[in-house]
């Protein structure tokens, strides 16, 4: 007996930012083609299966590149990277020709490459392929694996998840740091109205809770109950009103909250932050970026000054 359900058309674009809410991690899928030579690409669609017998599975587009290959394979394996892989990861996320030229593997019991540092990877021969829509699913008994006590690299949102990011960003920073968020309620950005135009909740360190001075302890006397999710931008501000060290992360309310009348605090929607009222350059760039980003669903961090520096990009996992 089946039950009839009439759907809604589905937003496919918005599909795919809503799937980006589950925390993955990220891994590399490698084989050995028929012509001898090494084939992978990165991935995030990876889970565990079966215990017994071990059993794994990657999805693949039928529109990726690679997808004849893999399709028609008879051993993969799969490499969980590490945390300091980003590169790896950045490498098979790409078209370059030489992928392999420029990371270290080896090859283990089915020939298909594993990469060296990884937090764990599994040698596999093809169990199963499974058609699914516009993907395949290939099923994998693991024959052969490796672990290691690396933490392993995450991914969200379009963003790498690296939990010793923001503690590194802080401890490099020291104690003349000024540490802020972006955060996102419902309705828009939390903004602050001061005698220097609208400004980001900014403090002099990030905890404790109990401390008004800091972040965590500014965030609480506005009633704001927020959660910061990922670094965005880590610049020295040579002038302006606050310089040093600025350390900014992007994050989100939790919380109702309605802000009062003549309070300081300000929700703005992202399409209607008055940018002239944003005096401080280095802010009004940053959030600038972060608007852009937003709308892209796919981030950077930025590390430099205020007069120059680089946006690392997080190469999107497939």
């Amino acid at each position: 007996m089946t039950e009839s359900i009439n759907a809604e058309a589905i937003d496919i674009a918005e599909f795919r930012r809503a799937l980006g809410a589950f925390v993955t991690g990220v891994t590399v899928v490698t084989t050995i083609q028929p012509d001898g030579s090494p084939r992978g690409f990165t991935a995030n669609s990876f889970t565990s299966v079966s215990l017994d017998p071990p059993l794994i599975l990657i999805c693949i587009a039928k529109t990726a590149s690679s997808y004849a290959v893999f399709s028609k394979t008879r051993h993969f394996a799969v490499s969980v990277l590490a945390e300091d892989q980003k590169s790896v990861s950045g490498v098979f996320a790409s078209k370059a020709p030489d992928k392999f030229a420029q990371v270290a593997w080896r090859a283990r019991v089915t020939g298909a490459p594993v990469m060296d540092g990884a937090a764990a990877s599994f040698d596999c021969a093809t169990h199963d392929v499974v058609d699914a829509g516009d993907h395949i699913i290939l099923i994998g008994r693991v024959v052969d694996f490796v672990h290691t006590a690396s933490s392993p690299l995450g991914y969200c949102r379009g963003a790498y998840v690296n939990f010793s990011l923001s503690l590194d960003a802080l401890a490099a920073a020291g104690s003349g740091a000024q540490v802020g968020a972006i955060l996102e309620h419902r309705d828009g950005l939390v903004l602050l109205d001061t005698p220097e135009g609208l400004r980001l909740p900014t403090a002099a360190k990030l905890e404790p809770e109990s401390d008004p001075r800091s972040l965590h302890g500014m965030l609480a006397k506005l009633g704001l109950k927020a959660h910061l999710d990922f670094l965005f931008a880590v610049f020295e501000a040579k002038g302006g009103p606050a310089p040093g060290v600025q350390i900014y992360y992007r994050g989100r309310v939790k919380n109702d909250i309605v802000p009062q009348s003549g309070g300081a605090m300000r929700i703005v929607p992202l399409t209607q932050i008055p940018w002239d009222a944003v005096r401080d350059d280095a802010v009004r760039s940053m959030l600038e970026r972060y608007v852009r980003e937003r709308s892209e669903d796919a981030f950077g961090i930025y590390v430099g000054d205020t007069e120059a520096g680089t946006v690392q990009p997080l190469a999107p996992a497939h």
